[in-house]
């Protein structure tokens, strides 16, 4: 009977424990450990030598392998497959074949320890705000700066001219070490600064430019008392309202001609310089509603940098004169032919205007003109008397005191300060007594038909109806939103 062959059971019948299995691998480490570390000690003393040789020498070679390294180094790569010490996707002496082909021929770069910046140097700093009277001289020795920088500064052509005139709030920033003076700085405008900066060779001078933003920006107001309320009730600076007073000032008396929901609507410019609000710009369009009338006006800059308002279709907004040739509180006496006089107490003809204005307020010329006559005139007392074009002539009266860039034959323009307010004369209180005539004959000032000023000059006509149509779109826009809004409300 032939014996069968089982295969034997894995399962243990007698159920007793038996001797755990020796881990030959762990009783191995220790060798292989040593095999695996002495050709590394090997390579280590290997490279510290050549650092060595490469730190005496001032250009370092590169020095061979010895073939017992590379015996070494290639039965250890062989052991250790599983570290893949060799490259990647290679098969073992495939990679120690392409690794050893070649002697190394680069030494390991030598250790530079990062550069450390030396500290800035630190000094005094002044910022001072100039007040009436100061110089630099005095601002030099109250700190204890050297007078002889000083003088060095201000011999700089760049910057002589701009330190010699200060102007009272001006704002001058200086550093120096222990009174040498290291640098000079003062804006001179809102564009331009100033800066004066020691150098190896003395002091040299810089005009550095202050660039700045401009920002568009709307604004609505409705009048219930005044213009200059409804501008602060819709947050305006007075700035704004001035020039806005400014632009329509010779189709509107805004003492007089005022009416309760009257309203206008703005596109002026905002100035930003480092993201921080400097002041109010230009207004670059506007329209003022009046009583039922619609005024507007467009801002426009010639090629020649001459800008001015004119209306849509480029007219000229101003006139070549203005109602009211001062700022005045209230009309005490109109124009009348027939009037009492207050002083003489008979009736004899008011040929002007009286605008009251507390003394000294100034007097501006109504139009572009000469001066005629400047002196002591009667009742009238200190008075100024203009001719303009079209035999038309202004006579201002009662003033307390002359312009000096207004005298006897002299030229003037339409705004400048010819006199102020005063009671010179027949007169009970400050006011300005102002006449309008046309070849010698008394007109109202206050409703007589004033000539326009020339219209916008037509190399430029273009140019301005393609500039004014965008700002007219924009303005209207906002127009419609803000009646929307008040609907609404």
């Amino acid at each position: 009977m032939t014996a069968v062959r089982r295969t034997p059971s894995p399962l243990l019948h007698d159920y007793k424990p038996i001797a755990a299995p020796v881990d030959r691998r762990r009783r191995a480490w220790p060798w292989f450990a040593a095999g695996f570390g002495l050709p590394l000690v090997a390579l280590a003393g290997l490279l510290t030598m050549q650092n060595a040789a490469g730190t005496l020498d001032e250009a370092p070679v590169a020095r061979a392998v010895p073939d017992s390294v590379e015996r070494a180094l290639a039965d250890l790569y062989r052991d250790a497959q599983p570290f893949e010490l060799y490259p990647l996707g290679a098969t073992a002496p495939a990679a120690i074949a392409e690794h050893h082909t070649a002697p190394a021929a680069v030494a390991p770069p030598a250790f530079h320890p990062p550069l450390a910046l030396p500290p800035e140097p630190v000094y005094a700093s002044i910022r001072h705000t100039i007040s009436r009277g100061d110089t630099l001289e005095r601002l030099f020795r109250k700190h204890g700066i050297s007078l002889g920088d000083l003088a060095r500064i201000a011999g700089l052509p760049d910057a002589g001219r701009h330190l010699r005139m200060l102007r009272p709030g001006d704002t001058l920033e200086i550093r120096h070490d222990d009174g040498r003076l290291m640098s000079l700085y003062r804006e001179l405008s809102l564009t331009e600064a100033l800066l004066v900066s020691r150098a190896e060779e003395g002091f040299r001078a810089e005009m550095l430019e202050r660039p700045i933003e401009i920002r568009r920006r709307q604004a609505y107001g409705r009048i219930d008392s005044s213009l200059f309320e409804s501008a602060a009730s819709a947050g305006l600076p007075d700035k704004l309202i001035m020039n806005l007073a400014g632009i329509f000032a010779w189709d509107i008396d805004f003492v007089l001609d005022i009416r309760r929901s009257d309203d206008y609507f703005l596109l002026y410019e905002e100035i930003w310089q480092d993201g921080r609000f400097v002041t109010t710009g230009e207004i670059v369009a506007a329209e003022f509603n009046n009583n039922g009338r619609t005024y507007q006006a467009i801002r426009f800059v010639d090629p020649d940098g001459n800008s001015d308002y004119f209306t849509p279709d480029g007219r000229s907004v101003r006139k070549a004169f203005v109602r009211a040739p001062v700022d005045f509180t209230r009309i005490s006496s109109s124009f009348n032919p027939r009037r009492r006089h207050p002083i003489l107490n008979t009736i004899r003809a008011h040929k002007g205007v009286d605008y009251a204005a507390p003394q000294g307020t100034p007097v501006k010329a109504a139009g572009d003109g000469k001066v005629i006559f400047r002196g002591r005139k009667g009742g009238y007392g200190n008075t100024v008397i203009l001719q303009h074009g079209g035999n038309i002539t202004t006579l201002y009266a009662h003033l307390s005191g002359f312009a000096k860039n207004a005298g006897n034959g002299t030229r003037v323009r339409q705004g400048q300060t010819i006199g102020f307010v005063g009671s010179t004369g027949l007169a009970t209180a400050a006011h300005l007594h102002y006449e309008y005539r046309i070849n010698g004959v008394h007109r109202n000032p206050r409703t007589v038909s004033l000539p326009q000023a020339d219209p916008i000059r037509d190399e430029y006509r273009g140019a301005f109806l393609a500039a004014a149509e965008p700002l007219l779109e924009e303005l209207n826009r906002y127009k419609r939103t803000q009646i929307a809004a008040a609907y609404v409300e």
